[in-house]
């Protein structure tokens, strides 16, 4: 009997499916890149349902996030073999050959041509091997507004890109290039678009926030400064919360924690890299602060905050990174008055000043540092949840039926839940924290007036 080839109709849209690795800037350009495919010709689905075309936006932070794009291309491989796939973002930019080899990769765009994802894909027909378009990063010297839309409560809203600095362990200004900011108007433009959309809460992203102006249009020196910008946004009457996604101690000013402190909108919740407690190995990391820096930071937002939430990066393993060095990291993170961290460890990475560096750390020493961080992590985030009992916060309930319960954030980042309302999505109830259940939620009042 004859096989009958069985085709979708043509006048069926493709399915699209988008995967984010990586930090918030990346979903906010995500979200920006996958609103150009609510056309007749795409429809948009879920990563892990099958699509005729699958993007992964990628991350060059650490060894995982490579090892993790390969798993991604697999799975949509078994999802649809014939499927197109596209891989763009931080990754794509640095090794685009690397990538493009990668069996069932189709498509690689860099860091400008990522934002013109669907211009190259006349043709979903499977390559024998990658194409590759991506430009030299010099000319990554424009910006690209970007913002989500995804989350009906809460929005990632880019306000700058690339980075200026020169830590040496790190990849970014050859992913994204140099340090360059979205206009101030514009910024605001998009802001109050989000809240016409009855999203309660923007998270405001970028590669390095707190060096905002730099690079507003096209110019060198800052035309506003991030002062400026954060005084802006929280004049919109309609916007309810505004969080820093993360910013770096020499650039968190004494104004800028006053204002959040003082101002109607911005919560109290911080998250300051630190990257090692040891100030040998912050110069080794040509890192623009020493740790005495770090700790005036937290306890000038503690003193005009008691109840913020602080939470900061560390790198373990960096080389040279000795027993006594990060012994010296963990007593000074012990501490400090913060909430948690964020650990990783020291991934090499080509073309960095640090992977030329000697007295390499060995795999299992940095695997056992990052053990003990992650675990003091943990400690401080129960002890922070501790000192919040019996205080009453804002909440801010997601959408998500999770196991009966609904859940959400409270302005100083504590991660709270109730028994399951669907009349309290995207409401912000204030609420008495009553005690820490076993999978690390704080429970409200049963009953909340609906």
């Amino acid at each position: 009997m004859e096989r009958v080839e069985q085709r979708r109709p043509k006048s069926t849209k493709a399915r699209v499916a988008f995967y984010t690795l990586g930090c918030k800037l990346n979903f906010s350009e995500t979200a920006t890149i996958s609103r150009d495919f609510k056309t007749d010709r795409f429809e948009q689905v879920a990563f892990d349902s099958p699509a005729e075309v699958y993007v992964i936006n990628t991350c060059s932070v650490t060894e995982n996030a490579d090892r993790k794009f390969k798993g991604l291309v697999k799975k949509a491989l078994r999802q649809n073999p014939d499927a197109f796939i596209a891989a763009i973002g931080c990754y794509a930019q640095l090794q685009p050959q690397e990538l493009a080899e990668v069996s069932g990769v189709d498509l690689v765009l860099g860091a400008t041509e990522k934002f013109k994802l669907i211009d190259y894909l006349g043709d979903l027909t499977k390559k024998p091997s990658g194409a590759v378009h991506s430009c030299e990063i010099g000319a990554a010297n424009y910006y690209e507004s970007s913002f989500s839309l995804d989350d009906r409560t809460r929005a990632f809203l880019k306000v700058q890109d690339g980075c200026d600095y020169k830590c040496t362990y790190c990849t970014i200004p050859r992913a994204r290039g140099i340090s360059r900011s979205d206009s101030l108007e514009n910024i605001i433009k998009q802001a109050l678009l989000i809240t016409e959309k009855g999203i309660k809460e923007i998270v405001l992203t970028g590669v390095n926030i707190g060096d905002y102006g730099k690079g507003e249009f096209g110019n060198k020196k800052h035309e506003h400064t991030f002062l400026d910008l954060i005084t802006a946004l929280d004049q919109i009457e309609a916007l309810k919360r505004i969080r820093i996604s993360s910013i770096e101690p020499n650039l968190l000013s004494d104004k800028v924690i006053d204002f959040v402190a003082n101002s109607r909108a911005f919560v109290p919740h911080f998250h300051i890299p630190l990257q090692s407690g040891s100030d040998i190995i912050l110069r080794k990391m040509k890192r623009r602060y020493l740790s005495g820096l770090y700790r005036d930071r937290v306890a000038q937002i503690k003193s005009l905050m008691p109840n913020a939430c602080i939470g900061g990066d560390v790198i373990v393993g960096f080389p040279g990174e000795t027993d006594e060095a990060f012994l010296e990291t963990y007593n000074f993170i012990a501490g400090l008055d913060i909430s948690y961290l964020h650990v990783f460890s020291y991934s090499e990475r080509p073309n960095t000043e640090a992977i030329t560096m000697g007295d390499v750390v060995p795999l299992a020493v940095r695997n056992k540092r990052s053990k003990m961080l992650r675990g003091l992590s943990a400690k401080k985030r129960r002890s922070f949840y501790e000192a919040q009992l019996g205080e009453k916060v804002n909440v801010l309930f997601e959408h998500e039926n999770k196991k009966g319960y609904i859940t959400g954030f409270s302005e100083n980042y504590i991660k709270v839940r109730a028994p399951w309302d669907p009349h309290l999505a995207n409401r912000i109830e204030n609420l008495l924290l009553q005690e820490i259940d076993p999978e690390g939620y704080v429970r409200t009042e049963n009953k909340i007036k609906a």
